[in-house]
């Protein structure tokens, strides 16, 4: 199955000249740990060109106490950013991830237009349920087998 089918489309995006109080904001608001930095394109499309997440924020910043209001998302996110393509697979998704040591994924359209967002909670949490699922059947069948030979 695509990755498209499981990512969250709700993505927070900023620009690349959002101050880092704007972006911080945004997390706080969505309740979330990272802001796609995107660039519009003609139709509206939004390219993503980085990713900022709440450590960036804190490492580059408050952790060597420097003023957060002198940053913009473009001076603090990750770029150029990891994207995977609507079509991929969750074990594709998950190869790229692991290979780059990221916990979250922008997933893009053939234009390289953001259509969502997948993270490693995402998948964790679908694949429980599919093992849940799977364990459930071995369970089942176990009690068939043992009503059939009675």
């Amino acid at each position: 199955m695509a990755i498209r089918d499981y990512c969250n489309s709700n993505v927070v995006c900023c620009e690349p000249d959002a101050p880092i109080s704007e972006v911080a904001s945004l997390m706080r608001k969505h309740h979330v740990g990272d802001v796609v930095v995107v660039a519009n394109q003609q139709e509206g499309q939004q390219i993503p060109i980085g990713i900022l997440t709440d450590r960036d924020i804190l490492v580059e910043t408050i952790a060597l106490d420097v003023e957060a209001r002198l940053f913009t998302a473009s001076d603090l996110m990750s770029s150029p950013v990891t994207t995977v393509h609507e079509a991929a697979g969750i074990s594709e998704t998950l190869g790229i991830m692991r290979g780059k040591r990221i916990r979250r994924i922008p997933v893009v359209d053939k234009a390289g237009a953001l259509i969502g967002m997948v993270t490693t909670d995402d998948l964790l949490n679908l694949l429980s349920v599919e093992l849940s699922m799977l364990a459930g059947l071995v369970a089942e069948q176990t009690i068939k087998e043992e009503r059939m030979r009675k």
